[in-house]
């Protein structure tokens, strides 16, 4: 589903975000990047979702060249992504569901199905009773919980989160990572970037970053999963 040829980011002359990245990720595949801050890890993230795009190289995502893609072309794309970033950016004047119900508004859905997928999302992410609290009442781990119902409502396949446990106490880490690996469960390509060790020890597949290069990556053989995503939300 996505493929990095000799990807490189350069800001400037003697700046690398990245460089020479060559790495394959199948459809079902969960990844977890790892390393350093300044590693690479959330330039890599959004050169998947063509926030950034490639200085050199070739990148491709679904069968599309991010380094050709028009901007026009940007919405179509990101329909099949869900975007989980630290920083949330929740509509603090809107209730819980409303947030979640958004992306489906925007593409089309009726009311009525944006409503119902969402309560669903908001239910697989234990927040079925915080649907018309406003955002800002909820805690960091509520908040996150909200953004990741918010990035899957739309059966995305492919994942994305940079350092989603970021700042959040043990449980709500735990919470948030049961829910991300539930999602890969029903057939989502997911991406994470992380520092916690405790998920990294657990992961089956890991590729570690330093300075804009990969510098090591392991993977063990797991079962795959074959139930849709539709199924799950």
């Amino acid at each position: 589903m996505i493929e990095f040829k000799q990807v490189s980011k350069q800001y400037t002359r003697d700046t690398f975000a990245l460089r020479d990245i060559t790495l394959t990720v199948n459809k079902g595949d969960l990844i977890f990047l790892a390393g350093p801050s300044g590693a690479g890890k959330s330039t890599l993230l959004k050169m998947i979702a063509a926030m950034e795009r490639p200085t050199s190289g070739t990148l491709t995502v679904s069968g599309q060249d991010i380094g050709k893609l028009k901007n026009a072309s940007l919405p179509y794309l990101r329909r099949n992504l869900g975007l989980i970033f630290q920083e949330q950016r929740l509509l603090l004047d809107r209730s819980v569901l409303a947030n979640v119900m958004l992306p489906l508004l925007v593409t089309g859905a009726t009311k009525a199905e944006a409503e119902k997928r969402s309560r669903a999302a908001l239910d697989r992410v234990g927040l079925s009773e915080k649907i018309a609290a406003k955002p800002e009442s909820l805690s960091g781990g509520e908040q996150q919980r909200v953004a990741i119902a918010r990035a899957i409502v739309n059966r995305p396949q492919i994942i994305l989160a940079d350092e989603p446990t970021a700042n959040l106490d043990r449980d709500n880490a735990n919470y948030v990572l049961s829910a991300l690996q539930s999602f890969h469960a029903a057939g989502v390509t997911c991406l994470i970037s992380t520092h916690d060790e405790q998920f990294l020890q657990s992961a089956n597949h890991v590729v570690c970053l330093e300075r804009g290069q990969i510098v090591d990556r392991w993977h063990k053989a797991e079962a795959s999963a074959t139930p849709e995503m539709e199924g799950a939300i």
